[in-house]
């Protein structure tokens, strides 16, 4: 009997723990038309700045992440005009928005401090996306594209560690 009592209360933990991890990540599906070749933007600690191309009056053509101190490779095209926002030590993106259709038409990433940064021209489909806890924040994005971008996912998670734990000035 103590036996059986144990294995439901070890249950029960594993239950706990496991409710626990899946609300600290959370996928936003994509949008757009999913055209093209497979892309993923990640790389090591927190997001510290975005970087997007856009055409005048057109799409979104490109982007690009920073990991604290490492921009990763664009992917899309980088034609057109380049739109640039950095974050500050405490700032994280906690939204992402925007238009589709075929391509990207724009984006705007919303940071927990207010600021935002926004591309392209808003004609389309409306789409918003957000972590499913407040505490997540943006972690990498996926999607599709063909040219310029045709379509894009968010992923969030709870970061462990405080913010401005990942950048060390010298």
């Amino acid at each position: 009997m103590i036996l059986l009592v144990f294995i439901g209360f070890l249950s029960i933990t594993a239950l706990a723990d496991d409710s626990t991890d899946s609300q600290s990540y959370s996928f936003s599906p994509h949008v757009g038309s999913g055209l093209g070749l497979s892309y993923a933007l990640t790389g090591n600690g927190r997001i510290t700045g975005v970087r997007v191309w856009e055409a005048y009056n057109n799409f979104i053509y490109g982007l690009q992440l920073r990991f604290g101190y490492t921009w990763n490779r664009p992917i899309g095209y980088q034609y057109g005009h380049i739109l640039e926002i950095n974050l500050f030590d405490d700032e994280a993106i906690v939204e992402l928005s925007g238009k589709y259709a075929h391509y990207i038409q724009s984006l705007v990433f919303t940071t927990n401090l207010g600021r935002s940064l926004h591309a392209g021209q808003p004609r389309g489909h409306s789409f918003n996306m957000h972590p499913i806890t407040e505490k997540a924040e943006l972690r990498f994005i996926s999607g599709r594209f063909h040219g310029a971008i045709t379509s894009i996912g968010a992923h969030w998670a709870v970061v462990s560690e405080p913010y401005g734990t990942n950048r060390k000035y010298v």
